[in-house]
């Protein structure tokens, strides 16, 4: 018999098979335990090999051109499969691990994985009147794997012949024993007595109360297993990073858990989603039941596309993200080029601000187009209270003293802006430059009513239109924004403001793929010259049939 623990570990180390931190951590444990074993337990090859055998032997696929044909685990499957049941107690024979993390890439044939293995636990684990579960989120998500167990059995005459398919579980009646898929109501959860839990998504659930109840209920049971299979999330600080970290934890030496696995594919860096040798890092899967053709078109198009890549960088390459991530990258951001506005000839633009009393910058966007050209300039103005000007310096660690002799930044009351000095700046591109503003964007949450009123009495009264900074209002532009950039069609005359701006400016995108700019979690990053730009290019967007016709 063939030790797949070994032969994936030697691949592992002689560089055939590219393994991230984690999964080298793990097979190196696991390897020095087959060779030096730690009493009460060792290494038995004939126990690792059941549920290989079973599954390649009584279990079919049901997916694809491969429908019908007996399943074919690959040599990761095959070692995990090993590792989870060929370390017993040398006396009781009982298995030394009864939780298993199991952390991959979307589409590498977890959910078909577990779907085996729970019949293998339901039938050919030994275990009188032994309850298996599936637990979801949601009911469905936990029929994924029940499902896929059903089709399995309908497959083969022999487990048919066994087995039998009631209104809520499978039943094995020779041991009395079930497989039911639960969702995840805790309220639904009490009073089970589980030989083998499989938690899809573990990622997807919010409660920790659902985790610790189903791993209570597996207390009476002699040799129980719990098994996570899950990709990675947008939700931070639920049970799933409290499961990742204590998996890393574990592999570290920093927790002695002796009953504890963790399989964790993973990216070793962020910036490796874009270097196609280390995809399979995070997908061990890849070129068998994972197409790499697919991949890489979800990668290029992630590039290009803001609010896609953080789906990528999470359930593809398993990076931790918030909700929120980087908006743009600075291939695409950065542009160079500069103008003069006292000769461009501007005659109109759309103003857009973004406004703050003491801590944040308030910033104010000018919007400018020519006729016969595309190109839209920005020329911005940056203030901050002149008390604060050198602590935010140092605090933000941001040079506002040198951009203010620049010119780029100007001072406006003591501790806090005052709204006058925004607005004395637009009757100076007025008087200066003969440029005259046709409207102007502005988030209402931050201005009072004797600012609008001053305002209005500046640019007229239909001149001033609210701008909600959400994604339902902002996403379209935000995207349209970041088109422009990268066709270098967005003219910012280089300014360095607002270049850091747009570099801190992260995105949170809702369910529907809808992004909106929001902060990171450093407050020092202001963003408020990318709100002032996308206040005023909202504004330019809707009104851009009447801007070019103003303009000639």
């Amino acid at each position: 018999m063939t030790n797949y623990i070994l032969e994936y570990y030697e691949k592992i180390e002689s560089g055939e098979i590219n393994a991230c931190k984690r999964i080298k951590q793990q097979y190196k444990k696991l390897v020095d335990d087959i060779n030096n074993p730690k009493e009460p337990y060792i290494f038995d090859l004939e126990l690792a090999n059941k549920p290989i055998e079973f599954i390649e032997t009584f279990c079919c696929t049901a997916q694809g051109s491969s429908m019908g044909m007996p399943m074919q685990l690959m040599l990761f499957q095959k070692a995990k499969l090993q590792a989870t049941f060929g370390f017993v107690h040398q006396e009781t024979k009982f298995r030394k691990y009864t939780e298993v993390f199991d952390l991959r890439g979307r589409k590498n044939g977890k959910t078909t994985e577990n779907s085996a293995l729970s019949l293998f636990m339901l039938i050919g684990d030994g275990e009188g009147s032994a309850e298996c579960y599936f637990i979801a989120t949601k009911l469905q998500q936990a029929y994924k794997g029940f499902e896929e167990a059903l089709k399995m059995v309908s497959q083969s005459p022999l487990l048919s012949s066994h087995l039998k398919k009631r209104k809520t579980d499978l039943y094995f009646a020779n041991t009395f024993s079930k497989l039911q898929p639960l969702a995840s109501a805790t309220q639904s959860l009490d009073g089970l007595h589980s030989h083998y839990v499989c938690v899809d998504e573990l990622a997807a659930i919010k409660n920790r109360d659902i985790y610790d109840l189903m791993k209570q209920s597996t207390s009476a049971r002699e040799q129980p297993l719990i098994t996570t299979i899950s990709t990675n999330g947008f939700v931070r600080d639920n049970i799933f990073d409290s499961q990742y970290d204590y998996a890393c934890d574990v592999l570290d030496g920093k927790i002695n858990d002796e009953h504890f696995l963790a399989f964790i594919y993973e990216l070793d860096d962020v910036n490796e989603w874009e270097i196609e040798d280390c995809w399979i890092k995070a997908n061990p899967a890849l070129d068998v039941i994972k197409k790499r053709d697919e991949l890489r078109g979800y990668v290029e198009k992630a590039k290009v596309d803001a609010s896609f890549k953080p789906t990528v960088l999470v359930k593809d390459f398993n990076v931790k993200q918030s909700a929120s991530t980087a908006w743009l990258s600075w291939e695409t951001l950065n542009n160079e080029a500069t103008f003069n506005i006292k000769e461009m000839g501007f005659k109109y633009g759309i103003l857009g601000f973004d406004r703050s009393e003491t801590t944040d910058l308030t910033a104010a966007t000018l919007l400018l187009m020519k006729p016969n050209d595309d190109t839209i300039y920005s020329h911005s103005m940056y203030w901050l209270p002149s008390m604060t000007l050198l602590e935010r310096s140092k605090e933000d660690g941001v040079p506002y003293s040198t951009f203010h002799t620049k010119g780029l930044l100007r001072t406006s009351g003591d501790y806090k802006i005052d709204m006058r000095d925004v607005l004395d700046w637009v009757v100076e591109i007025r008087e200066q430059y003969g440029i005259y503003i046709l409207w102007c964007g502005y988030d209402r949450w931050h201005v009072d009513d004797s600012t609008l009123d001053n305002f209005k009495s500046e640019l007229g009264r239909d001149a001033m239109i609210p701008v909600r900074q959400g994604a339902i209002t902002l996403s379209d532009p935000m995207k349209n924004f970041e088109a422009d950039l990268r066709a270098n069609l967005i003219n910012y005359n280089n300014n360095n403001l607002t270049k850091m701006c747009l570099v801190n400016t992260e995105i949170k995108v809702d369910t529907n793929g809808n992004i909106a700019p929001v902060k990171g979690r450093d407050p020092r990053k202001r963003i408020d010259g990318t709100i002032s730009h996308l206040c005023a290019y909202t504004i330019l967007m809707d009104k851009k049939n009447d801007y070019l016709n103003m303009i000639g």
